[in-house]
């Protein structure tokens, strides 16, 4: 994001009644909050976002790459399908329902294989890759950060 855009922001964010903005793009994610006239500028650090105790969790059963290392030890080899969004990762619609994929599914692009829920929004989340889920690196109803890896597909 260039400096000029950025600036232009800051402006309109000063001059209206919104106190915070937040936008993403391919370049990174700039957040703008509006203090009180005066305050002191502080630089917050990235928040973890707790999953409701109403939200749903599915109960059926993930199936996961339990041989392999932990997801952080293990190299990821194939394509990586990263979180677009912070939020909560489901695998299913509801708690009844079936998980969208689990390893071994295969699945075409534009498929969704997951929800992830963010400010009580649910946010389908599309396979970018044809091909067969290897593995799943996400517990259901675990905090996703923007850009976590969350399956693996070959």
């Amino acid at each position: 994001m260039d400096l000029r855009k950025l600036k232009t922001l800051i402006d309109l964010v000063s001059e209206s009644n919104v106190s915070e903005l937040e936008i993403t793009e391919a370049e990174g994610k700039v957040r703008i909050v509006k203090g009180p006239v005066g305050a002191p500028l502080a630089v917050a650090a990235p928040v973890m976002v707790a999953a409701p105790a109403a939200a749903p969790v599915s109960t059926a059963p993930v199936v996961r790459d339990t041989a392999a290392a932990p997801a952080e030890a293990a190299p990821l080899s194939g394509h990586v399908v990263k979180s677009p969004m912070v939020g909560t990762f489901y695998t299913a619609s509801s708690p009844e329902a079936k998980p969208f994929v689990q390893v071994g599914s295969v699945v075409k692009e534009g498929e969704t294989i997951c929800i992830i829920e963010a400010m009580k929004i649910l946010n389908e989340i599309e396979a970018d890759k044809s091909g067969t889920v290897t593995r799943i690196l996400v517990d259901n109803g675990q905090a996703v950060e923007y850009g976590q890896p969350m399956f693996m597909i070959e």
